[in-house]
């Protein structure tokens, strides 16, 4: 066999001979848009080929399901945990370790939240609230308060500078932290309600505005101010959870028993800015990343799902062999990670970024990577790019599921075009519930 190859002579010191510039007339390079192209299908191939989202769980995990987390304001390494046994652990990040665990409550631990001053306060079903220091060293240590309710609690969030937080049961109630063990200064109600209460929020900008949800379909909005309810809207199912967007304040999200996603305006409620479905289970817990851009929600599917706030569907779906239910999830407060517990006991860390790699790059790593990504984003729009970007691989159940309520779906909508088509015009025929969202007010 033979083999020739093309080789230059350096070219001698002190020579005449320069380096001719790159000619970029479109003209003389009739074939760059389609070597971009194949650039680009090679960038959005390789993006999935090493798509490996999940980095690991937290050391041992509880013995009894996550049902709630939170996150510390004042680090980036320590979170906290609380399961159905009682227990709450709070975790080292980079360690993914327990770093101090104590069983604070009789019953299942339904939120928990950080006080500025890096205090942990924890509620639970057995009518009680609980403020503990993680950071003593002392394995045993007492609460450094307790306060009582009436009823269950549910959920719990702080005030974002005053010593207060708001507890769900029946009713919210308004606790004061700087008076240990007293009763609720404030509480705020619906008049003519009556069901649980199944989450509470403070917006982070108006301070003096909170949120509820609760089984009686309503979503209730708060002012601490005048000490009453400001507007009520009602879906068509039960709400688990409610979050505001930390940079635009005015905007809220919840998550729904019919499957979807919420987002609202509270300045004007009567209909949603925004429905994100994908899921095929209740949603049962969700939160915004810090940028305000994308949310993650957890799910009774057994699945987490990351999306672009302004997009209907999920860009991305995590889920492993083993994970089951997922009651609580969490972004970090550097945006690169997530956090999901579930019902099996583990909490699990992913990245935010399926493809992503934390580590230190070179420049030319940076390049090469920034170029790639304008590729994708230039020649987004083609079929080979889109479908090689969409395809997830999703475990049977849920895609058998997903088929069957979009099969459910469109038989409603057909039934209802052909109602709508065979009614006369002007007739008192009541016109059937559309499949999107329908939305009551009151006030």
């Amino acid at each position: 066999m033979k083999i020739k190859s093309l080789s230059r002579a350096p070219a001698p010191a002190g020579s005449d001979v320069v380096r001719q510039p790159r000619n970029l007339d479109p003209s003389q390079h009739p074939f760059e848009r389609a070597r971009e192209y194949t650039r680009a299908v090679n960038a959005v191939k390789m993006e999935r080929m090493f798509a490996a989202p999940f980095v690991g769980q937290m050391g041992h995990g509880h013995v009894d399901g996550v049902y709630t987390m939170a996150k510390d304001p004042g680090s980036l390494e320590r979170f906290g945990s609380g399961s159905g046994d009682g227990v709450i652990k709070v975790w080292d990040l980079v360690s993914r370790e327990e770093v101090w665990s104590v069983r604070g409550h009789e019953n299942i631990v339904k939120g928990i939240c950080w006080t500025p001053d890096r205090k942990l306060l924890s509620c639970a079903t057995d009518k009680t609230v609980k403020l503990w220091d993680p950071y003593n060293t002392e394995s045993k240590s007492p609460p450094l308060a307790t306060y009582l309710g009436q009823g269950a609690f549910t959920d719990i969030s702080h005030h974002r500078t005053e010593p207060a937080i708001a507890v769900a049961s029946g009713a919210i109630s308004i606790y004061d932290l700087s008076r240990p063990a007293s009763a609720p200064t404030q509480t705020l109600r619906w008049p003519t309600s009556t069901d649980t209460l199944t989450s509470v929020s403070f917006n982070q900008s108006e301070t003096s505005v909170l949120a509820s949800t609760a089984l009686d379909r309503a979503i209730v909005l708060y002012d601490l101010r005048t000490s009453s309810p400001l507007h009520k809207a009602i879906l068509n199912l039960a709400s688990n959870k409610v979050t505001w967007n930390p940079m635009e304040p005015f905007n809220f999200a919840v998550a729904n028993e019919d499957h979807n996603i919420y987002i609202f305006d509270m300045r004007k409620m009567t209909r949603a800015l925004n429905v994100l479905k994908d899921h095929v289970a209740a949603v049962m817990d969700l939160e915004f990343s810090p940028t305000g851009e994308e949310l993650i929600s957890a799910s009774y599917d057994r699945t987490i799902r990351l999306w672009n706030r302004d997009r209907g569907h999920s860009r991305d779906i995590y889920h492993t062999k083993r994970m089951q239910r997922v009651f609580s999830c969490k972004w970090t407060p550097d945006n690169k990670y997530v956090l999901s517990g579930s019902d099996d006991g583990n909490i699990r860390l992913w990245r935010a970024n399926a493809s992503d790699r934390a580590g230190i790059k070179s420049a030319r790593q940076m390049q090469k990577i920034e170029y790639d990504q304008a590729l994708i984003r230039r020649y987004s729009h083609m079929p080979e790019i889109k479908r090689i970007k969409r395809h997830r691989h999703m475990p049977k159940p849920i895609k058998k599921a997903g088929e069957i309520k979009r099969e459910e779906l469109n038989s409603i909508k057909r039934k209802e075009e052909n109602v709508r088509k065979h009614s006369k015009p002007g007739s008192m025929l009541r016109q059937p519930e559309r499949t999107k969202m329908v939305l009551g007010t009151e006030r």
